[in-house]
């Protein structure tokens, strides 16, 4: 047994696929150490420290055979690895962690190595950290987003067939309406969806301290259509410490202003966009069973449409 396969998969990371996946998601963590040790030696890799998990992916650190540092990620072949891929290859490093290399076979991918101790959590001045995330933002999203990405025009359609339906799951009349109005505002702007490559996960969690630049976007899913589809991420960074400081949607709309001013977007496409972003987490949420809307969602969608 290799040193590599005496090293257990972190539980974390084992319950996701099995909460997520299911069956699947078991057979795939069960053959996750012989697939990171066949991985090491056909890039003559050596590890490099101890590894990390996400909801999704396991990250080891490496050592290149040049003496280069960088992180081996592995995760199940799924549509969104497979964007991820279309993404870093096409950003090549410009915004976001370069892709060095990649196994077509199994989605996984050699990445620079970042510092994963280093979020822009750590940055304790909110206008600092988002004028930080934003700039990414704009690099990222002045990049034409290349064939093989799913569309936000798809995703609307989508979305607005299941209003109908997923407005009898909500409990809450008022709260009704509120879907109903998302509904619409997505309608205005179904017809325009754009084409800018999207990362559609941006927030203070995945941007990393690099030393190739200060700051590193990472875990794209990327998506073809406006930007102001891609604003709630960051909106919602650090949700709970921002209700917790009071004022949240002061919070809101100073992000927002932040945003929009930094990418240089329409405000009221931008607004439209945003709560589309609401409507598909609560389509999410109640395809899960819930009958009520975030919290967040709401004092989110208030904060904007009274700015």
């Amino acid at each position: 047994m290799s040193a590599w396969e005496a090293a257990e998969v972190p539980p974390s990371l084992v319950a996701s696929y099995a909460r997520a996946f299911g069956e699947e998601g078991r057979v795939w963590i069960a053959g996750l150490p012989a697939l990171a040790a066949e991985l090491l030696e056909r890039w003559e890799l050596r590890r490099d420290g101890a590894v990390g998990a996400g909801e999704a992916s396991l990250v080891v650190p490496v050592l290149r055979a040049d003496g280069s540092r960088a992180a081996l990620k592995l995760q199940l072949p799924r549509a969104e690895t497979a964007a991820a891929l279309i993404g870093l290859s096409t950003w090549n490093g410009v915004g976001a962690v370069r892709l060095l290399g990649h196994d077509p076979d199994t989605s996984s991918m050699l990445l620079e190595r970042l510092d994963a101790t280093r979020t822009l959590t750590s940055v304790e001045d909110d206008d600092v950290a988002m004028g930080i995330l934003a700039a990414l933002q704009a690099r990222l999203v002045s990049v034409p987003a290349p064939p093989g990405l799913r569309g936000l025009g798809d995703v609307a359609t989508e979305m607005l067939e299941r209003v109908p339906r997923a407005i009898t799951a909500l409990a809450d009349p008022a709260e009704r309406q509120l879907l109903r109005g998302w509904a619409a505002a997505v309608g205005e702007l179904a017809k325009e969806p754009g084409d800018r490559m999207l990362h559609w996960d941006l927030h203070y969690g995945n941007v990393l301290a690099a030393q190739r630049e200060p700051w590193l976007a990472i875990d794209p899913e990327p998506l073809a259509g406006d930007p102001g589809f891609d604003l709630w991420p960051a909106l919602d960074s650090g949700w709970e410490d921002v209700v917790a400081k009071g004022d949240a949607p002061r919070v809101v709309r100073r992000r927002f202003d932040l945003l929009t001013e930094v990418l240089g977007l329409d405000r009221a496409r931008a607004t439209g966009w945003t709560l589309g972003r609401l409507l598909q987490n609560a389509l999410w949420d109640i395809d899960d069973g819930r009958t009520a809307l975030d919290p967040s969602s709401v004092v989110m969608a208030r904060a904007l449409l009274n700015s």
